[in-house]
């Protein structure tokens, strides 16, 4: 298994337990608000970056 796919599943796992414990819009702040709080963290340049291998791994 991949760095990246231990995560995922790992990811996934906790997700799925914090589903049983706190009802799912607590659970759906969660999973959307970690992400995002990340990325505000980033300086402008690597945000830049991040943009930039995303395109490159969607084919544009």
């Amino acid at each position: 298994m991949s760095k990246n796919a231990k995560i995922a599943a790992g990811g996934a796992a906790a997700g799925l337990i914090l589903l049983i414990w706190l009802p799912w819009w607590t659970v759906l702040l969660i999973i959307l608000g970690v992400p995002a709080a990340v990325y505000l963290t980033l300086d402008p340049a690597q945000r830049r970056r991040l943009r930039r291998v995303s395109r490159k791994e969607l084919g544009r």
